[in-house]
């Protein structure tokens, strides 16, 4: 899909990058010529996956261990990178959640989230929009959101509110830092299996599989078309794309805000019962 130096000269950090949809991310950046940097709280599981991403593409990949929601450790972490080599991007892709009912959390476990995706998605950003903006060095930052930033979700409200400040903070930022040559976007992926969200996140198998499927397309993402869309939104060739929320779903959310998409459950015998009536 893109030539394979598309990103070549781009050093680029992943917060979560271990795993997951941080660790295809990291792949797909590499075999497209970025340095990447990844971070995370597990030291042995960066280890392991910066070899692998290593001998699998032949690119430049390093890793700090770091718990994002220490600010000073932030700090220091970003100081240390910015002292080998400054990055050009930042993707924020690190995030907690789990499925609850509501009434049934406490202040830690809600803190436990929006410390994550809220603290931690905002302590990189600055560390890293103050540096570019004392270099004067354009930067690029992209958080992963999602759907239900605007649309809101029932069980999942630590993580809706953290991620609905990620986006109202991806668009200021881009009005306010878009004349010092920094852009912002989010991407809001719907169904891309992974296998922890996945245990914490869908409790049963039958529910996997209608978690799944009930999106237009009938059938989950896969890793490599977010990827791509990450590489777009990282690359030069998208340098007009800024204050943007891109998302790719299988059309997810629609499918389930249309009052009467009820529909596509009718048979053709339905709908022919109904077309019968108006005679």
């Amino acid at each position: 899909m893109f030539v394979s130096d598309l990103l070549k000269g781009k050093r680029i950090l992943i917060t979560g990058g271990g795993s997951g949809l941080g660790k295809s991310t990291a792949k797909r950046l590499l075999q497209l010529g970025a340095e990447i940097v990844i971070c995370g709280r597990r030291v042995a599981l960066l280890e392991e996956t910066s070899a692998e991403l290593r001998a699998a593409t032949g690119g430049v990949i390093g890793y700090k261990p770091l718990d994002i929601r220490d600010p000073e450790a932030v700090e220091a972490t970003i100081a240390e990178i910015w002292a080998e080599a400054p990055l050009d991007g930042l993707i924020n892709n690190a995030a907690g959640n789990f499925l609850a009912r509501t009434e049934d959390l406490s202040h830690r476990a809600l803190d436990a989230v929006v410390a994550i995706v809220l603290h931690g998605t905002a302590y990189m950003t600055l560390a890293c929009g103050k540096r570019w903006i004392a270099d004067k060095h354009p930067g690029n930052v992209l958080s992963i959101v999602t759907t239900y930033a605007w649309t809101g979700s029932a069980y999942v409200v630590p993580s809706v509110m953290g991620k609905a400040a990620v986006l109202a903070m991806t668009r200021s930022l881009a009005v306010e830092w878009g004349p010092k040559g920094i852009r912002f976007n989010a991407i809001a992926p719907g169904p891309f299996p992974t296998e922890g969200a996945w245990e914490r996140l869908v409790p049963r198998k039958d529910l996997a599989e209608t978690f799944e499927t009930r999106n237009a397309l009938g059938r989950p993402g896969r890793h490599e078309e977010l990827t791509n869309l990450v590489a777009y939104l990282m690359a030069d060739q998208s340098a007009y794309i800024t204050g943007e929320v891109v998302t790719i779903d299988g059309a997810e959310w629609l499918t389930g805000a249309g009052q009467f998409n009820f529909a596509r459950s009718l048979t053709d015998a339905d709908w022919a019962e109904m077309a019968s009536r108006k005679k």
